[in-house]
């Protein structure tokens, strides 16, 4: 009464019971009973007592389900799903009766007690078989199995994947019997087909055949196998036809049975080989893997099931399974995601770091300073059966893909995506001018400089074809759809491209050289004017992608660094993300150190982008230090009159007004103006944006008038020679308004209205410069005396305003700010004293205590501190602010001069309150 042995029944529900009866004593000894089942599964013992001795089938689902989960807890092993436990119970319910078994053979013949198998060669011992006998009742009494199914991969995860696999059913919740598992090489298609065969034996399939797939003579000889086996007509001499008998067995018989297709490679070759699941009798199964994504594999009586990479969390548990507890979990979600959770690269990976005896977090420096290929162990210490290291492992693929018409361009068009952004690249790229000329330089036999019309060029839909030849093979995922990110390609398919591009005899390097040089052109091309919608992101990935994996190819000493690299820095920066420009920047200056030297021009304006950026993400004092360091180098290098040189000057200027001197920069961008103007000419862009920013530091300064008089006069040229609408136009008309604001709020608002139609259409609704006229019409607003407006209008900003520019961005800090301003301005001071404790404690963060707008923040909040009642409070907050701007900021500074002031309001409410 304490087994679980339904002898007699054919149940396989009852067997897979059985099964894990065993499991979870083997996994709990003496733990198991069958009341303590029935207790905990909440099932009445009668019920489990019947189906442990086989009187009884389950016919409830509801407690078949909980008595499953028990049990399979008790095994630690996952449990199946309700609809798993219901395909079971329908098999069971349309079964036919069993045949009675065949009298025992006679004494001098064993009789066949253990199921058969066969090893790598197909053949089995069948002298125990009573050739003679009835093929039916052998067949009814063994059970079969073909082809030796891989061994679980050491710490073999149960992924997610793997529920879709089980439970076989269309969207609809149909039964669907084939299955075609595709997906790249190396995400553990063949291991889940496995899983998923051991499972279905374990569960009572009677015959099963695991087909090598790859050839047709694969597929022929396992069904082949499998025919004798069974004891069909034409047997081994005649391998085709025995594998159509097979073929017409699978379609009549009663006997439950799956076919593995391993690693399918040409639709073609089952070309009349496919398993006849949907006409089979027994309801038999199929599941094939493929890296292929052919339409020749789909079908209505077909389910595609895509299997992708690890999730984190499967990542996480393999790496922490093989690795054991002595790296932190950090340093494993790291190496998971360097190599882009690849089940074989982590497989790959864990072996290295356990022969090696190195941490995770060693390794992970010399994955990122070897080859991938020397980061893996060598192909005679390869893990779980592997057959290839896993730079290797899309040789195959790309190979056979670059024969497929149209032939030859794959493997090219695989290293210009290899060289971009893995999370999506537009089309247009590829099939801009560079990358078809460089394409083109691939076909056998086309001319130099071949074009379109006389046939020997490369065109868009050339591209468009290769593209998708690149997908039916798995090797990068196309969707038209996709706008701006048409393309994506697994990291580690990348990795490999070019590393075995660069391996390639002698011509490596100029090859690698001439595909990064043609990847940056496309981009440069393809990059528009004005960044209106979401290609703008999109480029500015693809650029940094290229900085990280050609950056050193894209600086040669003879033509310096490439334009596009300089020009992603400014649209970083442009785009309100300061703080990324300067990463950008700083990479792109140890590249130039190293190839070009210090004084090369390039060189040099690196190191202007580091100082320009490091001050607009709000390290002004920074920034000074850094351009008094570039200056003299820049004159001792290039000359005191060198644009180069006199950009210098204008960004030293500009980080001087930021902490305090407005009266010094404005002062300074008069003289560039000059010097501009006689060196460039009195129109030249650079000339026009000296005259912007003293018209800035003018209105800094205090004198309001002086910057709309040049604001007036910059604007008549700039209609003139950039037009109304050029984004430098826009931006004098808004300084323009901001200062006639000064004096007349109500005028400063309608004219910003004016302004943002226009900038909304030209720029788009959320380029920074929009979002910053938004801003400033809301502190017109209230000003003019809609206070309730501005709040409005604030807060409807912000959303964008951390969408665009970040949390940390100064923008997003001053519109925050505002905000505190005009709540206190309506009464609201609990809301506008929360956030200014919040800002302070950000700009404390991320500009430090001494920083100019850090010091504007204490000023604001101790200024809601006194208005919230508190005037002593609010003195002696003043008083402390007051030491620190004089000791920083200087006597003279505005604000300094205003904490002076407050100080001594509050002083004097503070004394008459007493």
């Amino acid at each position: 009464m304490g087994e679980f042995r339904p002898e007699g029944s054919t149940s396989r529900v009852l067997a897979e019971l059985a099964r894990l009866w065993d499991q979870a004593r083997a996994h709990s000894p003496g733990q198991v009973t069958q009341k303590r089942l029935a207790a905990v599964s909440d099932v009445p013992y009668s019920t489990v007592n019947g189906w442990a001795t086989g009187a009884a089938e389950p016919r409830n689902l509801d407690q078949l389900v909980q008595i499953g989960q028990t049990l399979a807890g008790w095994a630690d092993e996952p449990a199946l799903s309700p609809r798993e436990w219901d395909h079971l119970m329908t098999a069971d319910r349309t079964r036919p009766t069993p045949r009675p078994l065949p009298a025992p053979p006679p004494a001098h013949v064993p009789a066949p007690t253990t199921p058969t198998d066969i090893g790598p060669s197909g053949r089995a011992d069948t002298t125990n078989r009573d050739r003679d006998g009835d093929r039916d009742q052998v067949q009814a009494r063994d059970r079969i199995r073909v082809g030796v199914i891989p061994q679980p991969a050491d710490c073999f995860q149960d992924r997610q994947v793997a529920e879709h696999v089980r439970t076989a059913t269309d969207p609809a919740g149909a039964v669907v019997p084939t299955q075609v598992l595709t997906g790249t090489g190396g995400v553990g298609k063949t291991q889940l087909a496995a899983s998923y065969a051991r499972r279905a034996w374990q569960q009572g399939t009677e015959v099963l055949v695991w087909a090598d797939a790859a050839t047709r003579d694969g597929i022929v000889s396992a069904y082949a196998d499998a025919a004798t086996r069974l004891s069909l007509p034409a047997g081994r001499e005649d391998p085709e036809r025995a594998a159509q008998e097979f073929l017409l067995w699978a379609e009549i018989t009663d006997r439950p049975w799956l076919v593995v297709l391993d690693d399918v490679r040409r639709p073609k070759d089952l070309n009349g080989l496919w398993p006849p699941a949907v006409a089979s009798a027994a309801g038999g199964r199929v599941l094939v893997t493929t890296r292929l994504r052919e339409a020749a594999l789909a079908g209505a009586d077909r389910r595609t099931v895509a299997i992708g990479t690890f999730t984190e969390a499967e990542a996480r548990t393999y790496l922490r399974a093989k690795l054991g507890d002595r790296d932190p979990v950090a340093e494993l979600d790291g190496l998971a995601a360097d190599l882009g959770l690849l089940p074989l690269a982590l497989a790959q990976a864990a072996a290295y770091i356990g022969n090696a005896d190195v941490t995770c977090a060693a390794y992970r420096r010399r994955l990122a300073g070897r080859l991938l290929a020397h980061a893996v162990p060598g192909e005679d210490y390869l893990p779980d059966g592997h057959r290839r290291i896993v730079t290797a492992t899309w040789e195959l693929s790309v190979g056979h893909a670059d024969r497929v018409a149209p032939a030859g361009l794959a493997r090219p068009v695989l290293y210009l995506a290899g060289v971009l952004d893995p999370a999506g690249i537009p089309q247009a790229a590829l099939t801009s001018p560079p990358a078809l000329e460089y394409l083109t330089s691939y076909l056998p036999g086309a001319p130099a400089g071949a074009a379109a019309e006389d046939g020997h060029a490369v065109d868009a839909d050339t591209v468009d074809e290769v593209l998708r030849v690149l997908h039916r093979h798995n090797l990068l995922d196309h969707d038209r759809t996709a706008m701006h990110r048409e393309v994506r390609v697994h990291q580690l398919i990348q990795r490999a491209t070019r590393e075995n591009l660069i391996a390639l005899p002698e011509l490596g390097p100029h090859l690698f050289a001439e595909v990064a040089h043609s990847a940056a052109d496309a981009l440069l091309l393809i990059w528009p004017p004005i960044e209106r919608d979401q290609l703008g992101p999109v480029l500015r990935a693809n650029a940094t992608a290229l900085l990280t994996t050609c950056g050193t190819a894209l600086c040669e000493p003879d033509t310096g660094a490439h334009h596009l690299l300089f020009h992603a820095v400014n649209s970083l920066g442009e785009a309100g993300r300061p703080a990324v420009a300067g990463a950008f920047s700083a990479d792109l200056l140890a590249i130039c150190l190293r190839r070009l030297g210090p004084d090369h021009p390039d060189t040099l304006s690196a190191r202007y982008n580091v100082a320009r950026w490091r001050g607009r993400a709000g390290d002004a004092t920074g920034a000074v230090a850094a351009f008094e360091e570039l200056l003299p180098d820049c004159e001792r290098a290039l000359g005191a009159d060198h644009p180069h040189t006199l950009i210098v000057r204008g960004g030293l200027a500009y980080c001087r007004g930021e902490i305090g001197d407005a009266a010094g920069a404005a002062a300074e961008f008069k003289e560039l103006v000059t010097d501009f103007a006689r060196v460039l000419g009195p129109e030249s862009p650079l000339t026009l944006t000296a005259r912007a920013n003293r018209a800035a530091w003018l209105g800094q300064a205090g004198d309001a008038a002086g910057a709309v008089t040049v604001c007036e006069e910059l604007l008549a040229v700039q209609e003139r020679v950039l037009g109304p609408e050029h984004p430098d136009t826009l931006i004098t008309r808004h300084g323009l308004a901001r200062w006639r604001g000064e004096a007349d709020a109500a005028g400063a608002t309608a004219t910003l209205e004016n302004l943002l139609t226009v900038q909304k259409r030209v720029l788009g609704p959320e380029h920074p410069h929009t979002l910053i006229t938004r801003a400033n019409l809301a502190t017109y607003r209230g000003r003019a005396g809609d206070v309730a407006g501005a709040i409005a209008a604030l807060e409807e900003l912000q959303a964008p305003c951390l969408r665009v520019l970040g949390p940390d961005h100064p923008d997003t800090l001053t519109l925050r700010s505002q905000l505190a301003k005009w709540l206190a301005e309506a009464g609201e001071l609990a809301r506008s004293g929360a956030l200014l404790k919040d800002l302070h404690a950000d700009v404390l963060r991320l500009l430090g205590a001494d920083h100019a707008h850090t010091l504007g923040t204490r000023h604001n909040l101790a200024g809601w501190q006194g208005e919230a009642g508190d005037a002593a409070g609010a003195a002696a907050a003043f008083e402390d602010l007051l030491a620190d701007c004089e000791r920083l900021l200087g006597p003279d500074h505005p604000l300094t001069v205003a904490t002076r002031g407050n100080l001594t309001r509050y002083r004097q409410k503070a004394t008459g309150q007493k």
